[in-house]
């Protein structure tokens, strides 16, 4: 706590996860549709980033992973919106989800690279933000995929291109 906050106004969040090493050590036994079809239905759990932002639902198909969110004051820059932190969090975890909706058993991924574009700002009153991701292209070394962010009326608020990196997972 700084000094300009006032104990009788603060506010907190407490908040739990699984442990990351366990989730971890099951993703070269299933293809990546597999673990993310389970995460959605709730028989893995999320990785403790999803946790951390508080993210409300997963939906995955192949080459496809849509995110929700509903924004929270906890979410908050300085400026009294959605840190691009958490837009960027979102976007990056849609494309590169997406790209491991493709992925067999005992190959992994990591993003390369993330352009984003802040088009809106967002707050707790743009409702339920969904965040769609899509794979564009993909070779045997690296994946190329995008994702759209929009607000609880369907406006675009942030858009995101993402290369990854696809490799074989060590002991799969």
């Amino acid at each position: 706590m700084t000094q300009t906050q006032d104990p009788a106004t603060l506010r907190t969040r407490t908040f739990g996860w699984s442990d990351p090493a366990e989730h971890a050590s099951r993703l070269g036994r299933r293809s990546g549709m597999e673990i993310l079809q389970a995460m959605a239905a709730g028989e893995l759990p999320p990785p403790p980033i999803m946790n951390l932002i508080d993210a409300a639902g997963l939906h995955a198909e192949e080459g496809s992973v849509t995110i929700t969110l509903d924004p929270q004051e906890f979410h908050y820059n300085p400026l009294g919106t959605v840190h691009g932190g958490v837009i960027s969090t979102l976007l990056d975890t849609a494309a590169a989800c997406s790209v491991h909706s493709t992925l067999p058993a005992g190959v992994g991924y990591t993003s390369m690279d993330l352009n984003v574009k802040f088009l809106r700002a967002v707050t707790v009153e743009s409702g339920r933000l969904t965040c769609t991701g899509a794979v564009l292209q993909q070779g045997r070394r690296t994946a190329l995929a995008e994702a759209r962010l929009v607000d609880a009326a369907g406006r675009l608020v942030a858009h995101a291109t993402s290369s990854c990196l696809l490799f074989e997972m060590p002991g799969a």
